[in-house]
């Protein structure tokens, strides 16, 4: 078994950006604290009337497609359980919460009887108190202990962000409490001096799994005092924990749980949520253990309109002649700049970091023509920065100096943001749960608010815009992960006999794949039996075989040349496709041109850059084969198959296009020599017959192209069927492949052994496709353009495609297709030679494997 984390991603070019100054179409609004804003006095406008004047400009108001209004809603009261310390509960009014929702004196109940639980309700319905309350008490009684800490607690949340922001409330919280709560986060941010300190008298530490993983589990003894007074765990944001990311947590957890017994104990968890499908499965599936759910939302809430907007076309052509849509980057500049102008405080929400970074260049530009002081109170968030400028920016938004933000999705995550007025989302996040969790940064002091998505130029994105119904009137996503999946598995296997010898009795802990498993991990010498159990065999730490993240190795240092100087660091799984030699990178309003890439210094991966000012964007260009290595299962669709099983895909970036900011014009392609990567994973794919083919009159002229096109779209259209992100998945199309002998079209998870969305798509697929189809009937382009067929991410340039084409392929595709996508016995595998055509949509696995300006995940928080 091979435990490398493989291909390369590519990156959308930026397409089209208009840099005009804005003429704005209402007054200059008065700059207003945030964080103090004027009542009574009309100061604050309500969200319609503030999105009245974003559209009363010029053809303003033909980009709404669509206006959805949330009314308000009363909250329900509830009591305190009588077991919360009289002292918590003063502490809670004293911050101004005088009676609990009932939805946290609920969860409270729960935690206090022993019993986890997951409270999934709305954003800003207060999860954090509902955890709180149980959690403060019970530490305010362990203080009481002989030793002073008689109980501790565990806090886990996805970023270092979200951790820090909570020890700050907990802080402010628990200082009627004196010296008896000693909140600390333990972070690869945490000076080593303070470190001793947290394992030894703090007892409520915040962390994130990354440092839970390589950090804490391994070197137990250290934490023993901490570990064995263990209450509860609370894991935040866990709807975040969702595909691999949330396999590995999940067997990091198995593994916290493993070590607690060894201890004496038996923490309670306790789990909250953005509001999800059957959360208290899911909670089951990441923890292990029952969990009771909380899913009563009965806090009040604001009025939200939440408008759907399409950016124009513009006079420019794309790729094959296609007309081209104003991007989303843009159009979200504009709205954040019109926005500061009002005063109407705002986070735009970008997908990828460099889009962050464009959102927040463009819209000071723009605003420093207006008014320079406004210019200075926007800024861009995102992974990557440096600890410090990360903290000076929290702060920042904390005291209410900052006005606009323009961020990933690192601030997406429950980080107190009180008193914002609006948000803007550049691009539909990748599901409805991220969406409404973005959604509800704004309005959370119980006002109104006002959301706005912008589409991109995207297949997914346009439908949306276009199909309100699919965001308001569908439920979330369940969570997707698979604890099972042997490459996330044995790695943890290794690490927790490296904790502690492995024994029978504990393979029951980590799943039914795990006994199947310890024979390859002997045969690999990575394990060893003995009497006591199993052993890990090696010198080098065991914890540092897999990054739960799904990276490849460890983060490529961007240094300036010139100076030496750390400017921050870019996951590794997309340096091939991010600073590559040549590549254009972006931080903090500045760009830099990427001189040279070493992947061989022996210190870790450098990428030297050096400031610049180049009127071009970089895309990178990759190339991808698949073959096929086992199906597990087929079913007939007509004449055709519909199969799910497992692959390997080939990767390799070979080149890079220099694009012209303003018009996305092609200046050049310029050749990159950097190794393949490989994959084996997990795919959906479908063939067709020649009888297929004549009645869907699709001749071999066209059928490559129509291929390409159905896959596109299908790659585009997955998200709303699976829970994941466009970058979780990739496909290639092929005229006839060598192991299926007929055209077939994959669409695999960019994850190594899978992450469970190929197959959510196999049980989908009828569904699925026949959204892909109306995707691309329902367009107005002629030939295809971004909004239906055409990928940022294709590693041929959208050559061929054929967008008529593939409506006839599917419709015959779909006449056949079962009305229940039910699995039939495994068949089979068969043999074959990889694919050697290039594919249309490259993933990567793991976060930080985006391809594009605004396809790029933000990087993990890091340990």
């Amino acid at each position: 078994m091979a435990f490398n984390h493989l291909p390369a991603a590519m990156h959308d070019a930026l397409g089209p950006l208009s840099v005009t100054p804005v003429t704005h179409s209402v007054p200059m609004a008065r700059n207003l604290r945030p964080r103090t804003p004027a009542k009574g006095t009309g100061e604050r406008p309500d969200p319609g009337t503030v999105l009245h004047r974003l559209a009363s400009g010029a053809d303003r108001a033909a980009r709404i497609t669509h206006t959805e209004h949330l009314p308000p809603r009363e909250g329900r009261h509830a009591v305190w359980p009588h077991r919360i310390r009289p002292e918590v509960i003063n502490a809670i009014q004293r911050a101004g919460v005088e009676h609990p929702w009932a939805h946290q004196a609920a969860a409270a109940e729960h935690a206090l009887d022993g019993e986890s639980v997951v409270i999934a309700t709305g954003t800003a319905s207060g999860k954090s108190l509902a955890y709180l309350a149980p959690v403060l008490s019970t530490l305010l009684d362990g203080s009481e202990a002989p030793n002073g800490r008689g109980a501790t607690a565990l806090y886990l949340a996805p970023t270092k962000a979200l951790a820090a922001d909570q020890r700050r409330s907990v802080k402010a919280l628990a200082q009627p409490l004196g010296n008896a709560i000693r909140p600390a986060v333990y972070d690869g941010d945490t000076p080593v001096e303070e470190r001793e300190w947290v394992r030894q008298y703090a007892n409520y530490v915040l962390t994130n799994p990354d440092m839970l993983h390589r950090g804490i589990l391994p070197a137990h003894p250290r934490w023993s005092s901490f570990l064995r007074a263990l209450r509860y765990v609370v894991i935040d944001e866990c709807h975040t924990y969702r595909g691999v990311f949330g396999s590995h947590v999940a067997q990091v957890l198995r593994r916290l749980r493993r070590l607690c017994a060894r201890y004496g104990a038996n923490p309670v968890f306790l789990l909250a949520s953005a509001t999800a499908a059957q959360p208290s499965v899911a909670a089951h599936r990441l923890t292990g253990l029952p969990v009771v759910e909380v899913a009563d939302d009965a806090s009040p809430r604001g009025e939200l309109v939440f408008a759907l907007w399409e950016p124009p076309l513009t006079d420019l052509h794309g790729e094959k002649g296609a007309p081209v849509r104003r991007t989303a980057t843009a159009e979200t500049a504009d709205l954040l700049t019109d926005l500061a102008v009002q005063g109407v405080r705002t986070v735009a929400f970008a997908r990828s970091r460099r889009g962050a970074e464009l959102v927040a260049v463009i819209a000071q530009e723009r605003l420093y023509e207006v008014d320079r002081t406004l210019a200075r109170r926007v800024a861009a968030y995102r992974g990557g920065y440096l600890p410090e400028e990360r903290r000076a920016l929290e702060q920042a938004l904390h005291s209410g100096e900052l006005l606009g933000l323009a961020a990933t999705s690192a601030l997406e995550l429950g980080i107190d943001v009180s008193g914002l007025d609006a948000v803007v989302i550049c691009g539909y996040p990748g599901t409805r749960a991220s969406l409404w969790q973005q959604a509800g940064r704004a309005g959370r002091s119980g006002e109104g608010a006002l959301a706005i998505l912008v589409a991109r130029d995207d297949p997914l994105d346009t439908y949306l815009v276009h199909h309100p119904e699919a965001l308001f009137q569908r439920p979330v996503e369940s969570t997707v992960l698979d604890p099972d999946n042997p490459y996330v598995l044995a790695p943890h296997l290794c690490a927790a006999a490296a904790e502690l010898p492995l024994t029978e009795a504990d393979l029951e802990l980590f799943g039914p794949a795990s006994p199947g498993l310890m024979p390859q991990l002997e045969a690999a010498k990575l394990l060893r039996r003995r009497a006591s159990g199993w052993h890990w065999t090696r010198r080098e730490r065991a914890a540092d075989l897999t990054d739960i993240r799904g990276e490849s190795g460890r983060p490529v240092q961007i240094v300036e040349a010139s100076t030496g100087r750390l400017l921050g660091t870019v996951d590794a799984s997309a340096a091939h496709t991010t600073v590559h030699d040549g590549a254009v990178h972006l931080h903090q309003g500045r760009t830099y041109l990427v001189k040279r890439l070493d992947l061989d210094d022996p210190d870790g991966s450098v990428a030297l850059v050096e400031e610049a000012s180049p009127p071009y964007s970089t895309v990178a260009r990759d190339t991808t084969s698949i073959s096929v290595l086992e199906t597990d299962t087929e079913i007939a669709w007509g004449a055709g198959r519909l199969c799910y099983g497992s692959v390997e895909v080939t990767n390799q970036v070979v080149s890079f296009l220099r694009r012209k900011l303003i018009t996305g014009e092609v200046l050049g392609e310029t050749k990159l020599d950097l190794p393949p990567r490989t994959l084996r994973t997990r795919a959906v794919w479908w063939t067709v017959t020649e009888d297929q083919l004549d009645a869907a009159r699709i001749n071999p002229e066209i059928l490559g192209g129509a291929l390409h096109a159905a896959e596109h779209a299908s790659i585009g259209m997955l998200p709303l069927f699976a829970t994941c992100d466009r970058w979780d998945i990739g496909g290639v199309s092929i005229p006839l492949h060598p192991d299926t002998l007929l055209p077939t079209v994959f669409v695999y998870d960019g994850h190594p052994g899978g992450a469970g969305f190929a197959e959510r798509a196999f049980h989908t697929a009828r569904e699925w496709l026949t959204a892909t189809r109306e995707a691309i009937a329902s367009c107005e382009c002629e030939a295809g353009c971004p909004s239906c067929v055409q990928s940022p991410k294709c590693g041929n340039g959208n050559d061929p495609l054929h967008k008529r084409g593939a409506v006839r392929l599917l419709t015959e595709l779909l006449r056949g297709a079962p009305e229940v996508t039910a699995p039939e016995a495994p068949v089979e595998p068969t043999a074959g030679e990889p694919a050697t055509r290039d594919r249309g949509a490259a993933p990567e696995p793991g976060a930080g494997a985006g391809s594009g300006t605004e396809e790029e995940p933000p990087g993990p928080p890091g340990t």
